[in-house]
């Protein structure tokens, strides 16, 4: 029975960009404006209350610099005319009261007519009567009110009485609570705008983002870093500015370039570099340079380079490059597999062919030719491929031997593998493609060479000793000329023609690259010889 497997839980699904940005940006807003509005809450309090007492300061101090206040308070209270003059100043400024006292504190005005000729109320005109202006709140007759005082002095400069103005706390918090409410409707306005301003800025933010989302678009930039990561190929690209914007680890290791520390992969390209220059020549031309070789630094790269391109216009250029010599070897790998295979095909062909003729001789009941084409197909067996699959021990390499031998029959010409051979298998497959190349090149420039003459003899001889393989081709050709020894393994010399000279070239190469090397041997007109001695990861194994 299966045991059911756990449910994974579902993935708690993030906040949608709109909804985060207007909360987040309207906390701030609501936050911005209760500071403000609390800052102003205490300063408008504070501020009104002192408008209101220099206002009642500045109305005192003018009835008290009055002519006609000064003239009557040296009157009687009876006689003085003061009561019309402060109901009016009082009426059109909006006070309380306005009182005006001698210096005994006796009332010469009131708001209430009859308590003309009463003492003042309150402790606080104690300042005033001694020559000092204040203000205080306090209750009098009529209400608890904000109260200024200040003195009033004749022409000789003697201190002759007392104005006293009265502003209602009623008032005062009416006035206060009027400024605080401008505040709050401006608090209020201020909250809406933000708020459409946000909704605004969030389309345009999910507009400039194609409508992503934060999440979908941190899950998009994890699985780009890990596809570029992955791949073998280096990826290189360039922005529109000619600035690199991302070069990815197989690039680095290629280009023999420190790792990146950061999350973008766009640091420690030398501007100088070939790749950076190759990038320039395509941004600026707008023309795909595709399979192309570069020398980059001893290295042989295959690159494609193509323009990027957005609604029309060149935004960047991307450089995918890989090794040529890993290319070649594995192309080389697939024609060995290849060789193989067309070898067993051919071999499975002709043993058919063999088992038609046993077929019909048994049919004929011809016990005895039988049993000698038996024996003589054996033979011709053991010495033709059970030697050699006795000698070479990787069926690879030895299926590479055999299509090398059917092709040189095909051409008319005996390929023959020395009796001294042994080659252990290696579990190195730098080294086997290596091989492959040697072998492959060395035996098709041999029969190159064998072209205009019949019946050629090629000979191979592959030795394996204490890590190292020689591997030996000879041919009766026409040789090489002594001028063309130094200059046979340059990269394009032939004498075949144009688009030619590339195999020695890769197979020099590639075999110096594994710490190997090349040596070759010629009489015009006589022989040709190539040795090659390759490291091998044979062990101790021996024929």
């Amino acid at each position: 029975m299966t045991t059911p497997q756990p449910a994974i839980p579902a993935r708690k699904r993030p906040m949608k960009l709109n909804t985060l940005v207007t909360l987040m940006l309207s906390a701030v807003i609501v936050l911005v404006l209760l500071s403000v509005h609390m800052f102003y809450f205490f300063q408008i309090g504070a501020s009104t209350r002192a408008q209101l007492e220099d206002k009642a300061m500045a109305v005192a101090r003018t009835l008290a610099r009055s002519p006609e206040i000064q003239q009557a308070l040296t009157q009687p209270v009876a006689n003085a005319n003061i009561q019309p003059i402060a109901k009016a100043v009082e009426e059109s400024n909006n006070l309380l009261f306005i009182t005006v006292t001698n210096m005994d504190g006796i009332r010469y005005s009131h708001r209430n007519p009859e308590l003309v000729g009463k003492h003042f109320i309150g402790e606080d005109i104690g300042p005033a009567l001694r020559g000092h202006e204040n203000v205080s709140v306090n209750k009098g007759s009529l209400a608890k009110a904000l109260r200024v005082f200040t003195p009033v002095y004749n022409a000789e400069d003697r201190q002759i009485g007392v104005v006293a103005i009265g502003i209602s706390l009623d008032a005062v918090t009416d006035q206060i609570n009027e400024s605080r409410w401008s505040i709050i409707w401006t608090i209020l306005i201020g909250t809406l705008a933000g708020a459409i301003g946000t909704l605004v800025l969030v389309r345009v933010l999910k507009r400039i983002l194609f409508g992503l989302e934060p999440y979908e678009i941190s899950t998009l930039f994890e699985q780009r870093q890990a596809i570029l990561n992955s791949v073998k190929e280096g990826v290189v690209a360039m922005d529109d500015q000619a600035q690199v914007t991302l070069v990815n680890q197989a690039a680095r290791t290629l280009l023999n370039e420190p790792s990146s520390s950061g999350m973008i992969d766009n640091e420690g390209i030398d501007d100088a570099s070939v790749i950076n220059q190759h990038l320039r020549d395509v941004l600026h031309s707008g023309r795909a340079r595709r399979d192309e070789e570069l020398n980059v630094n001893g290295r042989l790269l295959l690159c494609n380079t193509v323009p990027v391109r957005s609604q029309g216009r060149i935004i960047g250029a991307v450089c995918t490059f890989r090794d040529k010599t890993e290319i070649s070897r594995l192309m080389q790998r697939l024609t060995g597999m290849v060789n193989y295979v067309d070898a067993l095909r051919e071999r499975s062909h002709e043993f058919m062919n063999k088992l038609h003729v046993i077929l019909g001789l048994l049919h004929m009941k011809n016990y005895a030719q039988v049993e000698a084409y038996i024996l003589k197909t054996a033979n011709n067996y053991q010495t033709e491929i059970g030697y050699l699959l006795d000698r070479i021990k990787s069926p690879v390499i030895a299926g590479f031997l055999l299509s090398k031998i059917n092709r040189a029959s095909d051409c008319g010409h005996r390929l023959t593998i020395s009796d001294a051979s042994f080659v252990p298998d290696s579990g190195n497959e730098d080294q086997m493609a290596a091989l492959i190349t040697v072998v492959g090149n060395l035996v098709e420039n041999a029969i190159d060479a064998l072209s205009e003459q019949t019946e050629g003899e090629i000979h191979v001889m592959l030795h394996y000793q204490n890590g190292w393989l020689a591997c030996e081709v000879s041919d009766d050709g026409p040789g090489i000329e002594p001028a063309n020894l130094a200059t046979i393994f340059d990269k394009g010399f032939s004498t075949k023609g144009e688009n030619r000279g590339v195999g020695l070239f890769l197979l020099k190469q590639q075999t110096e690259n594994l710490g190997g090397g090349v040596t070759v041997e010629s009489e015009p007109g006589v022989f040709t010889q190539f040795l090659v001695q390759l490291p091998w990861d044979g062990g101790n194994q021996s024929a």
